[in-house]
Formats: C-alpha cells, sequence, structure tokens
C-alpha cells in the first residue's frame, strides 16, 4: 500500500495512486490519480526543484516532513497535516466500521472522481472544516475580506479573478495548483475544491509561523513580481476613449501646462482598424512615433489597448485561421461579439503569442509604445459556456483558468527579448504566476458606487495575498453617470483610497454621453462612441483641488513606494496588506476588514459611505501620526478619525 521511490511518497489504494513529496520551502505537493500513470503537468510549479524528505512507512500508516510541515497517511488513506506538530489541515473521510465504535453512519471519501466520457474526471476534495479565517484566492466583486462561509467559482470573469491560494489564520496556505474551472467552498461543515475536468488532482501546501512567511514561502515557489518601474508610479490617465492623436496630445500637454506629473497615458480600444488588426486607424493616428517622442518630452509614457479578439474581415484572420492560432469551439461559429464578429487568439499556443507579439512589436513598440493594456484578457466570450471553448492545451473546462498567464507571457517576453527591462502591462485577469510576467491586474468593467468601492477594498487586499502586489481599479467606477448629485463624493473618496493602491488610474466611461462619432464607416476609429471628459480638472474646481492636492502626495510617496515595491519583488509581500500581515498576534486585525497597511508604515482607513465625515479606526499597540494633522496617538484602541470630504484618514506608523 505505502512505498518510497525516489524520495517520493506513494500509496495506492481502490484504483487510486496518490503522489506526495517536499517541493519549496515548509511545503509539500500532492497529485492523485485514477489512472495507470501520472502526467507532466506542473502548472503554476513548473520549475520549482523536489527538495529532501524525511518519510516513514509502517502496515498501518506513513509520514512524509519537510521542514516544519509534516504529513500522516492512514491505512484508510486519509491526510492530515501538521505545522511543527500542530494540526492544521485534514481531510473529510467518513466510513461506516462495524470493528471501530462511533463511526459515522454515512459514507463520503475524501477525494471523489466522477468519470467523463473521454477518460477525464470530474473531481472533488473534501477536507474538515476549522475555526478559522481564510484570506486570498484572487479577487471577487463581494465585500468578504474573510472568505470563510464563501463559496467561489474557479473561472476568470470581466472583474472575477480566480487565483487559488488560500491563506489560513490557521497558519497553512494552500495552493489548488489546477487551472481547471470549478467551485471552492469553505462552509462551517466542509471545505470543498471541485474540479469539472481533471486527468489528476494536484495541490501543494505550506506552512509558517506569519503570514508573511506563508506568503514568502508561496511566492518563492510560484515567482514574484519583478521591480516596479519608476516611471509608472505616479498618475496614469485614461477615459473612455481618446479617438485621435491630437486628444492625446491635448490632453497630455494640458497636464503638463498645468505643472501635473503625469507618468501614463492610455490609449483606450477601436484606435485600430478592426478587431485583430492590432495596429492605427492611420485616419485619425496618422504619426504615433511623433506622438509618443512629444508624450516622452513631458515625462509621459503611453500604453495602448490591445485585445486578444479577430474579427472574421480583419486583415490576419485567414492566416490564424489556416495556422490554427485561435479558440476554437465545439459549437456555433463565435467566441466574441461586440462591434464585430470574432473569434479570440489561443494565447496558450506559444507560436500564437509569438505571432500576436510581432503584429504589436511592429506596430506599436517599434513606434516607441512599450506599454500594453491586454484587455478581455478572461478572455471574455459572448457566453461564459466553459465548455464549448477548446484550447492548445486542452479544452477550457479542463485548462481554462491559465488563459491570462499565458497572455501576460505573450507580452512580457516579447518585450524582454527587444531588450526592454522597465516592463509594467495593465490585463484584465490572472492566475497564479500572473506576476512574473510585469501585469498589473486591474479590477476591471465595475459600477460607480459606494457598494462597489467597498467591493474593491476586499478585492485588492484578497489579490496581493494571493501573490499579485501589482493592482488597481477605475477609478469612481467604469459605469458612471457624472450628472448624480452624489458622484463627485464618490469621485474624491476613490481617488484619495487610489492614491494608497499600487497603482494611481483615472478611468471609466463617464456618462451620459451623447457625443457624435467621428465618422460613420462601421469600422475604424472613427465610429464608436466615447465618453465624457474625465482628467483631473473634468468636475469641477473644488473637486479639482482635492484630486491635485492628492496627486502631489502620490509624488511626495515615491521614495516610499520604491521601498515597498522592492520588498514585493524580493520577498512576496503585498504592497496593500491586510492588517493581520502587519499583526498577525494582534487577534483584533484578523477581523479587521475596512482598514489596510499600505506597506510597512501606513495604515489606510478608507471612507467607504456616503455622506460620512468620520469613521472608527482601530490602531494597534504603538505610536501613530496622524498623515493629515501631524497628531500623534497612542494605540491599541479604537478611535473615531474624522473625515472630512478632503481627507483619508491615514496613520503613520512610528
Amino acid at each position: 500500500m505505502f512505498y518510497e521511490r525516489e524520495g517520493r511518497l506513494f500509496f495506492s489504494r481502490r484504483g487510486e495512486t496518490v503522489c506526495i513529496y517536499a517541493q519549496g520551502r515548509d511545503a509539500l505537493r500532492v497529485r492523485a490519480t485514477m489512472n495507470a500513470s501520472f502526467e507532466a503537468e506542473d502548472w503554476a510549479l513548473a520549475g520549482v526543484p523536489q527538495t529532501a524528505a524525511q518519510i516513514t512507512i509502517s502496515k498501518e500508516a506513513a509520514t512524509i516532513r519537510n521542514g516544519a510541515i509534516e504529513l500522516t497517511v492512514s491505512r484508510f488513506g486519509q491526510m492530515r497535516f501538521y505545522n511543527n506538530g500542530r494540526l492544521v489541515l485534514e481531510e473529510y473521510y467518513r466510513m461506516f466500521d462495524y470493528d471501530t465504535p462511533h463511526t459515522p453512519s454515512v459514507h463520503v471519501v475524501a477525494r471523489e472522481y466522477r468519470p467523463i466520457p473521454g477518460g477525464e474526471y470530474a473531481f472533488c476534495q473534501r477536507f474538515e472544516s476549522a475555526d478559522e479565517k481564510l484570506f486570498g484566492m484572487g479577487q471577487y466583486q463581494q465585500p468578504q475580506l474573510n472568505l470563510k462561509g464563501c463559496t467561489l467559482e474557479l473561472a476568470q470573469r470581466n472583474s472575477q479573478v480566480s487565483v487559488p491560494f488560500l491563506l489560513s489564520s490557521r497558519g497553512y496556505g494552500f495552493l489548488w495548483n489546477n487551472p481547471a474551472i470549478g467551485r471552492a467552498t469553505f462552509a462551517a461543515n466542509v471545505t470543498e475544491w471541485r474540479a469539472e475536468s481533471i486527468r489528476q488532482a494536484d495541490y501543494w501546501i505550506t506552512v509558517g509561523e506569519t503570514p508573511r512567511a506563508i506568503v514568502q514561502n508561496y511566492t518563492q515557489a510560484v515567482g514574484r513580481a519583478p521591480v516596479f518601474p519608476q516611471n509608472a508610479m505616479g498618475l496614469w490617465q485614461c477615459k473612455l476613449r481618446y479617438r485621435t492623436q491630437e486628444e492625446v496630445l491635448a490632453v497630455a500637454r494640458e497636464y503638463h501646462r498645468r505643472g501635473i506629473p503625469l507618468d501614463v497615458i492610455v490609449i483606450d480600444f477601436f484606435h485600430w482598424t478592426r478587431q485583430g488588426d492590432w495596429k492605427f486607424d492611420p485616419q485619425y493616428w496618422p504619426d504615433p512615433a511623433a506622438m509618443v517622442r512629444e508624450l516622452k518630452s513631458y515625462g509621459t509614457r503611453c500604453m495602448v489597448s490591445v485585445w486578444p479578439t479577430v474579427d472574421k474581415k480583419s486583415e490576419n484572420y485567414a492566416e490564424m485561421t489556416e495556422r490554427g492560432l485561435l479558440v476554437r469551439t465545439e459549437r456555433g461559429s463565435q467566441c466574441f461579439d461586440f462591434l464585430g464578429d470574432s473569434y479570440i487568439y489561443d494565447a496558450t499556443n506559444p507560436e500564437a503569442r509569438a505571432y500576436l507579439w510581432e503584429k504589436c512589436r511592429k506596430n506599436y513598440y517599434e513606434s516607441g509604445i512599450d506599454m500594453f493594456w491586454l484587455d478581455e484578457a478572461e478572455p471574455e466570450y459572448a457566453k461564459y459556456d466553459f465548455d464549448n471553448f477548446r484550447y492548445h492545451i486542452g479544452t477550457d473546462l479542463r485548462t481554462g483558468n491559465l488563459y491570462p498567464v499565458c497572455h501576460a507571457r505573450a507580452f512580457y517576453e516579447g518585450q524582454r527579448a527587444a531588450g526592454q527591462t522597465d516592463i509594467c502591462n495593465l490585463i484584465r485577469s490572472a492566475w497564479v504566476g500572473s506576476q512574473k510576467y510585469g501585469a498589473v491586474l486591474w479590477s476591471g468593467d465595475i459600477y460607480g458606487n459606494f457598494v462597489s468601492l467597498r467591493d474593491q477594498l476586499a478585492g485588492g487586499l484578497n489579490v496581493g495575498i494571493a501573490g499579485i502586489p501589482w493592482w488597481t481599479t477605475d477609478i469612481g467606477g467604469f459605469f458612471v453617470d457624472v450628472t448624480d448629485p452624489g458622484y463627485r463624493e464618490l469621485l474624491v473618496r476613490w481617488f484619495e483610497f487610489a492614491v494608497f493602491c499600487p497603482v494611481l488610474r483615472m478611468h471609466g466611461d463617464k456618462g451620459p454621453s451623447d457625443i457624435p462619432p467621428l465618422d460613420r464607416r462601421e469600422w475604424g476609429g472613427g465610429f464608436c462612441h466615447t465618453g465624457l471628459p474625465n482628467e483631473l480638472w473634468s468636475f469641477g474646481e473644488e473637486t479639482y483641488r482635492v484630486l491635485k492636492r492628492y496627486t502631489q502626495l502620490r509624488c511626495d510617496l515615491r521614495p516610499y513606494l520604491t521601498e515597498v515595491m522592492r520588498e514585493a519583488s524580493e520577498t512576496g509581500a503585498p504592497v496593500m496588506r491586510p492588517m493581520f500581515f502587519e499583526f498577525p498576534e494582534d487577534a483584533l486585525c484578523w477581523s479587521v476588514d475596512d482598514a489596510y497597511m499600505f506597506g510597512s508604515k501606513y495604515l489606510v482607513a478608507p471612507v467607504l459611505q456616503a455622506g460620512a465625515v468620520q469613521r472608527e479606526v482601530y490602531l494597534p499597540a504603538g505610536s501613530w501620526r496622524d498623515l493629515h494633522s501631524g497628531e500623534v496617538l497612542t494605540g491599541g484602541r479604537r478611535i473615531v478619525a474624522p473625515a472630512p470630504l478632503e481627507v483619508i484618514p491615514v496613520y503613520e506608523r512610528l
């Protein structure tokens, strides 16, 4: 039943084979299959070497240990995980046994396989529920920071980002190393991980005495972000959408005239001719190289939107179809139906990645554009029928969550090959390891209201715990009616929060808008709609004064942010940190879900309710300086912080 081979512990029972081995610091990897052998799929753990382990085998049980983590397996195949002798996680296993008293009446196994025609399995992995708090898992549009009690879809959608790494208050981190579409449930009676289609189960677990140690172990295994470029730490200006070269230059000139540093300006969708042409419409963008040269003279980088969609009328569609570079459908003839009947390029295919980069290199990069906005990167389908799509590496059901990682990789590797070092691209989706490819995740096309703002706080903190430190939002929300009497208050509160986020970025479809199109061709850069102005000065003089002041504060924070970004690159520590990350010994900090640490120095308490002019803030033990008043406060208590519209409560740790 139990045996050791090449430093790995194996056990077999009732047709299932389980393989357990040490991989990474204080970590173990578990793989299980009903097939004759294991497949060479490492997913997020590719390139991570096996480490030495201590294995002990007896007739009734087996044990494997790597540093602080130890796993025991019973003769029935039930696994338990320990952190320095303390039980932190165990499989959910119910089996009636006449010879053993007090056994349960129901029969439920920890690992359940349901065969699918064709040889794959739907799979469920069960663990015992425990008294714990759970964090990470990526970004979901919900206010819950603590995920205990939540059910989460393991699938990518616009504004939903599945990054299946979980950090527990019991002292372990758990990676579901499987890009299959599925579901995770953290209920009071059981924890379940489900995959719609697998060939083998695969997960990885590490332990640590602090959240910092757990995240460090995890990111050491799956990869860390590069050092964030200095020339992207300030304000990013974007809107729906700058339609012409002159519109972009006019905005950049006005920022320069007003003396407001602008690090990045963004050119959004349909600056192109057709989806899948990946080039400027020359009628409205006659000289991109000259545009970029002028922008650089102001200290401003230029970013362009790149969609993965390929219109059937695109100049590249026929070739990409012939070469098999597009996502295939099992039924129906299209993947995406926004302003054209379109397919989606297959980012999981190395040949397709090289093809897309070469188009963008020639049509953008050679003009000096060195930042790319990888929109629609889930990818977005007309309908999220995950059983309808097939990639180069397998079905969407089995491999779909990997798509955004591959898409980010296409540009990162292309830019690196071209000699670029300050790589920083914006993307709308991610999975485990996306951070390695210079990707700034943003929270998608969200509504502009205080409920949404509250959701973004939870999403940003959890995605950081999941290993992705570069994150941002559409300030003020994407779908917005600026005539709403309360919108300016929302915009100011959101901007104040965004100053203390990894990336400060203005964007949104500011409406209502009846701006007429530039032409009626039904293709090219002129026919598509645009939103109202979205620059700092677009919302009235009073709002402008506040936004300008906070933009300057962001500039003043640049040396500090440089240190925090370097720490993220070196250790995996998130830029935005739940309170427990810095104060794990303080039990109250594990329950704070409306404030956070910006790096290790600043406690940020954003105002998340309309009309609020004060809010309660918990200050951990120590001394804290109010960033606005300069008052020094003693921690270990709750305070009521003044928060007029122009003030976000922020406290410097002394």
